[in-house]
């Protein structure tokens, strides 16, 4: 399924994106533990009981430790273009996240295909740092996404989808 996902398209054929590939326990509790953390920090701002707080990290926690696999989807900045103005290199570096994502986009499909089941949570994209010190990741390589995969317990009703019309213009 990386490998798949690895044949996403990227601009200019960098192919910027990385998987860190969590299958041992302990490194899924790491990431957990880490995680958890950053997220009853910010709960802790949002006026939430301590016990909404204490919750929500103990699910956060336990669906990262139950799923038999997490990728941890980045994208490597060493990739970029050097551009001399600011416009630019911020264009360069938002299709390097655009083409991590379309790898992380493959790989749940490719995952579909397989039988399983994918859940993409964004936690990385506000801990950066603390992710990659969970799992020594290199300093080039920003989180986007973690990616739990697994055989699904049960299969949820799909959620309603916008219309067509509210998405999409014609010319």
């Amino acid at each position: 399924m990386l490998e798949t996902a690895t044949y996403a398209p990227s601009a200019h054929n960098r192919q910027p994106w990385r998987f860190a590939a969590l299958t041992s326990p302990e490194a899924k509790t790491r990431l957990a533990e880490a995680l958890g953390e950053v997220l009853r920090q910010a709960l802790a701002q949002d006026a939430l009981t301590s016990e909404e707080i204490a919750a929500r990290v103990e699910r956060s926690r336990r669906r990262i430790g139950r799923a038999p696999a997490a990728v941890v989807l980045c994208a490597d900045f060493t990739a970029a273009a050097p551009y001399p103005d600011e416009e630019r290199q911020a264009a360069d570096n938002l299709m390097l996240v655009q083409d991590a994502t379309l790898a992380g986009g493959t790989l749940l499909l490719a995952a579909h295909a397989e039988g399983l089941g994918g859940v993409w949570m964004c936690a990385p994209l506000f801990a950066p740092e603390t992710t990659r010190e969970a799992l020594g990741l290199p300093e080039s390589w920003e989180p986007l996404a973690l990616i739990l995969l697994g055989y699904p317990e049960n299969i949820p009703a799909a959620r309603a989808r916008k219309a067509l019309d509210e998405v999409a213009r014609f010319y």
